[in-house]
């Protein structure tokens, strides 16, 4: 589902501009979920006692992350950004053991190595001696801090210190963070409505791309994400979504015309080592609890 958010996001550059899309994205996302978890929005739920919590994880996903993968597509390839997004054990890793207190596994060391090592070849275009004269672009750069933000959200996820009806209901924890979420979203999408010319071209081209990313990219897949997060871990989550760049640069090639190239096969091998030196040795599993 990310995979194919990335493609049409891609797809929907020209059709509205990217804190928009992200607004209305999400906006169709709370009109799908209250029907679910209406008892979200009543007195005593538990979230206006538990607001910064419930802000900061808005902020983190819906605002922060989505956002800047959309405004990323806009100069960066639907390949690139997901490749780039490669790195994120990496950031699992260092944003767990310095800030949850998380030891870091040799292994897992490896394993973030190898991935990086996958991002800076697709970087390099193949030719790591690229490296010095390469400045990322502008969506480049979007996409790293996208990244930091999703592992600070992936680790919060498993923070139990907040209401057990809503951590127990994934609807409902998906709302709570929408609801904020959307505020700051809202704000971006109308600041960007006065310096931006670039204005949506409604119709049911784009109408079908939002319900789509609003069920898909949004509402299963965040549910998904969610249930691995608490079974797993974030540090084993993360490697695993570094094969979205795989089915990404399938898509890419279908859909797109973007057609994957050697450098790109050569990362996609190292991407794979990461994910394989990740499951290396003992590592705890979380049984099933309450997922997002």
């Amino acid at each position: 589902m990310w995979a194919a958010n990335a493609i049409v996001g891609r797809m929907a550059v020209d059709l509205i501009p990217p804190m928009l899309f992200n607004f209305m994205r999400w906006l169709l996302v709370l009109v799908f979920l209250l029907p679910l978890a209406p008892w979200i929005i009543r007195p005593g739920s538990g979230l206006l006692l538990h607001w910064k919590r419930y802000l900061v994880l808005g902020i983190l996903s819906v605002s922060a992350y989505n956002s800047l993968q959309y405004l990323a597509l806009h100069t960066s390839s639907a390949i690139n950004v997901t490749l780039i997004a490669a790195s994120m054990p990496v950031w699992m890793l260092l944003i767990g053991r310095l800030f949850f207190h998380t030891p870091i596994g040799g292994m897992k060391v490896l394993g973030a190595a190898a991935s990086m090592l996958g991002v800076m070849v697709v970087l390099a275009q193949g030719n790591l001696a690229n490296l010095a004269q390469f400045k990322f672009v502008a969506g480049d750069l979007y996409i790293v801090v996208a990244i930091i933000s999703w592992a600070f959200y992936s680790w919060m996820l498993k923070d139990t210190h907040q209401p057990a009806r809503i951590r127990q209901d994934w609807a409902a924890l998906l709302l709570a963070q929408v609801i904020y979420g959307l505020a700051f979203s809202g704000l971006f999408s109308i600041t960007e409505a006065i310096i931006s010319p670039q204005r949506a071209q409604w119709g049911w081209e784009l109408w079908t791309i939002l319900v789509f990313v609003a069920i898909g990219p949004a509402i299963l897949a965040y549910r998904a994400w969610g249930e691995g997060v608490q079974r797993v871990g974030p540090t084993i989550a993360g490697f695993f979504a570094n094969l979205t760049p795989l089915l990404t640069a399938v898509m890419s090639s279908l859909i797109l015309g973007e057609h994957p190239k050697l450098y790109h096969g050569v990362s996609f091998v190292l991407i794979a080592l990461g994910i394989w030196l990740s499951s290396i040795g003992p590592r705890k599993i979380v049984g099933k609890s309450p997922s997002q």
